[in-house]
């Protein structure tokens, strides 16, 4: 029998894979942070072979040594908040598995005209804004940390890329989160959009769908130092998107001007702090998220067929995103 250690078992991508666990004769182990939102956190599925385990703090050192001294054949790690405590943890997980799948993310990509592809341009490597790559932004620190594994010595990790993904508990629209979304959806009253981003390009992909991608992954040798685009290649607009949202969701909306939607955001926005905000709508959502997933389809055997439409998974979700 084969045994997995899921950290971050019960976030937006987590449950569903700890649902696709449930139905194997896999013995899992998901661990979730006790500190986290009760609402978004808590154990969701249940199963005679799942166990979760909870941690004040899933990425200290000592509490992954000693939850690794229950032996794993595989780790799927979806908690990598920053690339130093990462240095320091990885050689763990890597010296105590046969296959650990790293979660680093498609904003790793800079602008592309194509559909992205595993080989594209990373803005690490490409960008002259120089606040953004000395910082430790969230594409920059997936990066650095896709670079750490490649340039170690070991060979039995698999770099995993999502898209933007929603779930039973999480959805988005432009850098706007449900808990920002769902009182107006709610209510009625509109959100703000930002202008900018309207015919921009971009791909959401249902975390029931990301579950069947990566247990097509997990254990498949050929998969070994590869990087995968997990992702559907299906591409709508941001004006298509909210489009999607009004009919399921009632959610009304406005299109603005860049500042007018940062302070919508945050009404603390301030043009020249708020730098996370700015990279992340600019650096993001402003790009081009057109995928090319036909390398993660010839590994797992998938067909894009096999995944949900943007529209249907809205629809599969409407309620649980409604209530949750």
């Amino acid at each position: 029998m084969k045994k997995v250690l899921v950290i971050g078992a019960t976030g937006a991508m987590g449950t569903y894979l700890m649902e696709k666990f449930a139905a194997t004769d896999y013995q899992v182990d998901g661990v979730y942070q006790e500190c986290a939102p009760e609402s978004l956190f808590a154990p969701r599925v249940f199963a005679e072979n799942l166990r979760y385990i909870s941690a004040r703090d899933a990425k200290d050192p000592e509490f992954i040594r000693s939850i690794l001294k229950s032996g794993y054949d595989g780790i799927v790690d979806f908690m990598t908040y920053n690339s130093i405590p990462f240095r320091k943890t990885f050689p763990l997980y890597l010296e105590n598995t046969d296959h650990y799948l790293f979660f680093s993310s498609c904003r790793v990509f800079a602008n592309e005209e194509n559909p992205i592809r595993e080989s594209s341009p990373r803005l690490l490597d490409v960008t002259t804004d120089e606040q953004l790559l000395f910082s430790d932004d969230y594409c920059m620190y997936k990066a650095r940390s896709e670079d750490a594994l490649r340039a170690s010595k070991y060979k039995n990790w698999t770099i995993i890329r999502p898209s933007t993904t929603y779930s039973k508990t999480r959805c988005q629209l432009l850098t706007l989160e449900r808990n920002i979304l769902l009182p107006h959806m709610r209510s009625g009253k509109p959100v703000l959009l930002y202008e900018g981003a309207r015919h921009i390009p971009a791909s959401l992909t249902w975390a029931g769908d990301v579950a069947k991608m990566l247990y097509g992954i997990l254990f498949n040798e050929k998969t070994l130092c590869e990087d995968y685009n997990v992702t559907s290649s299906e591409c709508r607009t941001w004006e298509e998107i909210a489009g999607y949202y009004h009919e399921l969701f009632g959610l009304n909306y406005e299109w603005v001007d860049e500042l007018s939607y940062q302070r919508f955001r945050d009404p603390a926005f301030d043009p020249e702090k708020s730098l996370g905000a700015i990279w992340q709508l600019r650096y993001a959502r402003l790009f081009n998220r057109a995928y090319d997933n036909s390398k993660m389809l010839a590994a797992t055997g998938l067909k894009q067929s096999d995944f949900l439409t943007l529209y249907e998974g809205l629809k599969h979700e409407r309620k649980t995103i409604l209530e949750g």
